[in-house]
């Protein structure tokens, strides 16, 4: 039912966030835009034809949502880090009947000429202490066969939590991805390891 779609780092800084990105895979993140109903801006990076990675800030420049920004940026502190990851569906609104609440309701979204739909919850917190993905659905061609492909790729991603049972147990039936795994540890974190053109990078 679900399909790994995307990979969030968040940010306090967009520039800077890119630029440290852009150090530890040894690659650019040469495009990405505004999201004027949350403020916020990104830059992304191919992951090959399938998915991608974003890094994401609130933009200075946008507009105050009046509510909770997406992936908790407002209450973001520190470096830029991998804290969250996406995954799409064909069937958005049976993708949320099958999840655990608090995923959120879905909102039509555009950024230049893509369209999605996607759930957004009241609080900018998922479910799990933010491990459980954000949900999904494109009403355009997915970006990341137009991104430029700079040789990097996803081979595991790893979701750690103190209630991994319980995490595993609400994504299995959602989601199969032999990158996927979910582990048992003291406080929630997302690692992801990618193989680039300068070798082997973990993030998280």
């Amino acid at each position: 039912m679900l399909t790994l779609d995307h990979l969030v780092v968040t940010a306090t800084d967009l520039g800077q966030g890119t630029a440290e990105i852009e150090a530890q895979l040894g690659v650019p993140l040469p495009t990405g835009g505004r999201h004027e109903v949350m403020g916020t801006h990104n830059r992304l990076l191919s992951l090959g034809p399938d998915d991608y990675l974003e890094v994401i800030a609130i933009d200075p420049e946008g507009r105050d949502p009046g509510r909770p920004r997406w992936f908790s940026l407002d209450t973001f502190t520190g470096p830029a880090r991998l804290t969250r990851w996406a995954a799409r569906s064909d069937d958005l609104d049976a993708a949320l009947a099958a999840a655990p609440p608090g995923v959120g309701t879905p909102w039509d979204l555009a950024r230049d000429a893509i369209r999605w739909r996607m759930a957004v919850n009241d609080t900018g917190m998922l479910p799990f202490d933010g491990l459980f993905p954000a949900l999904l659905e494109w009403q355009t061609p997915h970006p990341a066969p137009r991104l430029p492909d700079q040789g990097v790729r996803l081979t595991a991603l790893r979701l750690i939590s103190p209630r991994a049972d319980a995490l595993r147990a609400a994504l299995d039936p959602l989601i199969t991805d032999t990158r996927l795994s979910v582990r048992q540890g003291p406080a929630p974190r997302i690692e992801a390891d990618f193989t680039t053109p300068s070798g082997p990078v973990t993030l998280g």
